[in-house]
């Protein structure tokens, strides 16, 4: 794993909450001089105390591993703010709600930045019963292929798996507006809004 907690940040949030050094060792039970270790990074926490210190911090082992605080302001869960990540070892493909540090095969992933779609990723779209047919005019190669495509709405999250040497296609149910997302193994994520 690339990304571990820094001295920094636990000097950050300890000063955000307004406690001594002294008070955070007291709260998870270590001595005053390692906080002082670790905020110097001169040393760092061991795994087993990760959960002891977030809690003691009042953040999550997300936000303390990452440094950054999430501030949930969007309380209803907008599916539209979800983060896709794929694992360049072994293909997984991950979603998140939001904010969060995604780690596959010992990397830490970074989320997918969704580009319009192009020429050379034209999404079609056909209405087959109470379905909508999504067809990507891309090759389907074992080298170069679409990996999975995605309908996301403020409310609902549909993804289909795609394999090579098969059709770039699928079906999916249409609920109101939202984006259809395509992940080229070459390219990347393209959007195309519905």
């Amino acid at each position: 794993m690339d990304h571990y907690v820094t001295g920094a940040t636990i000097k950050r949030l300890r000063e955000a909450k307004k406690m001594t050094q002294a008070e955070l060792a007291d709260r998870i039970d270590v001595s005053p001089k390692t906080i002082s270790k670790w905020e110097t990074a001169k040393g760092l926490p061991d795994i087993s105390l990760l959960t002891t210190l977030a809690a003691a911090l009042d953040v999550s082992v997300m936000e303390l591993m990452s440094g950054n605080t999430v501030i949930n302001r969007n309380l209803s869960a907008n599916m539209l703010r979800s983060k896709l990540y794929v694992c360049p070892v072994c293909g997984n493909i991950l979603h998140a709600m939001g904010e969060a540090v995604i780690v596959c095969c010992g990397v830490t992933l970074p989320p997918l930045d969704a580009e319009d779609a192009d020429d050379a990723h034209r999404i079609t779209i056909e209405a087959v019963e109470d379905e909508q047919y999504v067809i990507v005019d891309h090759p389907m190669t074992k080298q170069h292929y679409i990996s999975f495509l995605a309908y996301v709405t403020s409310d609902t999250f549909q993804l289909v798996k795609l394999y090579p040497e098969s059709s770039a296609a699928c079906r999916f149910r249409f609920r109101g507006r939202g984006y259809l997302y395509g992940y080229c193994n070459h390219h990347g994520l393209m959007k195309h809004k519905v």
